[in-house]
């Protein structure tokens, strides 16, 4: 019965404990075939539990086939071959939390929304309302619900500046999800992309997936060097021009208009990522690319970063050359994004929420990331430079110091700071100087206060 002692800890079922130590007794030879095992009174008894916690125990080790029962002469164990398994220790029992240095405190991770915020009880009563339709209980429509594009056709126009159809419209999970669509419709015509270096990594892997072949478009802190597209052979090209991913820089009227004349030269597109176009905050969102010319523009937003990550809801608007080849070629594959949320997000536009939460959210997000800048530059000084300030829902921090990248996120975390690297965006050479992500968007001030000042220790010795 030694074997059969053992202490419980806190964060998991008893029964569970009781289920993996027999089986990994067994596992181990420890419990050989035929070996017979305590009664379940015998073993509850012994084991300071009920009759129940040890009787589930057995069940889910006769289920999975380690044991077996034999009527009133009890549980045997089966034959087991063990030659298959890993070496591994006896499973460590879980044990109780404690903090430590480490725990993470404050993570400045981007990509987050600000939850105390967010409209849940109006979003919920308006999916309730949803559920009562009857279209909610089917598939929907393979290329998104048609309430949603109606919407966005009027937020498009209002807000982007795009004047679209919602027949063009194609309603999605996510923006990767949509370029991996795109790659087959396009890689036949166009075998290579020019993607912004640095730039967004999830759209570089969905090209790679494909096997296009990457050229690079350099981007520098004060913008994109559009010079560089006349050497390059490639048609298709692939930019965040209201807000560059990471720099934060935006594309000015003159080479905006410069891209759309490159297109039209070459006879290429153009994909225009707005991920976050609606979060500006010294002057008003600038209108989107597609806006002076959607035939040359395959135009992709998103509600991940103004609305909610969780809702995988994304869109994109087609050129009308590639929409019927697009669902010519998509007809028969079932939608991926929900038609729940797509007819919740179409009834919340529909009553001007989403306008209402968009302005309330650009001044919440506005006064963060301000406080988020002078608390920097309180403690930091000259020793860091702080990238795209005017816009979006992180900021970069040049750090100058000797430090890698590495040694001063791992630094941070040693302190309870999650921080974030840069490099994964390069293509071509990475930055000499450390580059720093900082998300401020889910963090209260307090939090980003709090955030700095502890960042500013394990930092400020290293300058």
């Amino acid at each position: 019965m030694d074997d059969f002692i053992f202490l419980f800890t806190e964060g998991e079922a008893k029964y569970k404990q009781i289920y993996q130590q027999i089986k990994w007794l067994i596992e181990k030879g420890r419990l050989k075939t035929n070996d017979s095992l305590p009664s379940i009174r015998k073993l509850a008894d012994t084991l300071h539990v009920s009759r129940n916690t040890t009787l589930t125990a057995y069940e889910q080790l006769v289920a999975e086939g380690y044991i077996r029962g034999e009527g009133r002469k009890g549980y045997f164990v089966n034959e087991f071959e063990q030659v298959f398994l890993l070496e591994e220790e006896r499973p460590s029992l879980p044990q109780k939390t404690t903090t430590k240095s480490g725990d993470i405190i404050i993570d400045f991770r981007a990509g987050a929304v600000d939850q105390q915020h967010f409209p849940l009880k109006t979003w919920r009563q308006m999916a309730n309302q949803v559920l009562a339709l009857k279209n909610c209980y089917a598939y929907g429509d393979p290329f998104g619900e048609p309430l949603l594009k109606e919407q966005l056709v009027h937020y498009l126009l209002q807000a982007r500046g795009v004047h679209v159809n919602p027949e063009d419209i194609i309603i999605g999970s996510s923006t990767q999800q949509m370029l991996i669509y795109l790659g087959f419709l396009l890689k036949r015509d166009f075998p290579s992309v020019i993607l912004e270096d640095p730039g967004y990594d999830g759209a570089r892997e969905a090209f790679k997936m494909h096997g296009f072949q990457i050229e690079t478009l350099p981007v520098l802190e004060n913008g994109a060097q559009l010079e560089h597209l006349a050497h390059l052979p490639s048609r298709l090209l692939y930019v965040t021009p209201s807000h560059h991913f990471p720099y934060g820089v935006s594309m000015s009227i003159q080479q905006r208009q410069a891209l759309i004349q490159w297109a039209k030269k070459v006879d290429g597109y153009i994909l225009e990522d707005d991920y976050d176009g609606e979060f500006r905050y010294t002057q008003q969102p600038f209108p989107a690319l597609a806006s002076i010319d959607k035939s040359r523009v395959i135009y992709m937003g998103t509600f991940s970063k103004s609305f909610l990550p969780a809702i995988r809801l994304s869109y994109m608007v087609l050129p009308k050359t590639l929409v019927h080849s697009y669902k010519k070629r998509f007809a028969h594959f079932e939608h991926n994004a929900s038609a729940i949320h797509q007819l919740t997000m179409a009834k919340f536009m529909e009553q001007g929420e989403w306008t209402r939460h968009i302005k309330k959210m650009r001044i919440t997000y506005k006064h963060k990331i301000n406080g988020l800048v002078e608390e920097l530059n309180k403690q930091f000084g000259e020793k860091i430079t702080i990238l795209g300030e005017q816009s979006g829902l992180y900021i970069l921090v040049k750090v100058h110091t000797q430090l890698s990248e590495e040694q001063l996120i791992q630094n941070a975390e040693q302190h309870g700071i999650k921080v974030y690297p840069t490099s994964p965006y390069f293509i071509q050479q990475p930055s000499s100087v450390p580059i720093i992500q900082l998300g401020f968007s889910k963090l209260t001030m307090e939090e980003i206060i709090l955030g700095v000042q502890l960042l500013k220790k394990t930092w400020i010795t290293q300058f």
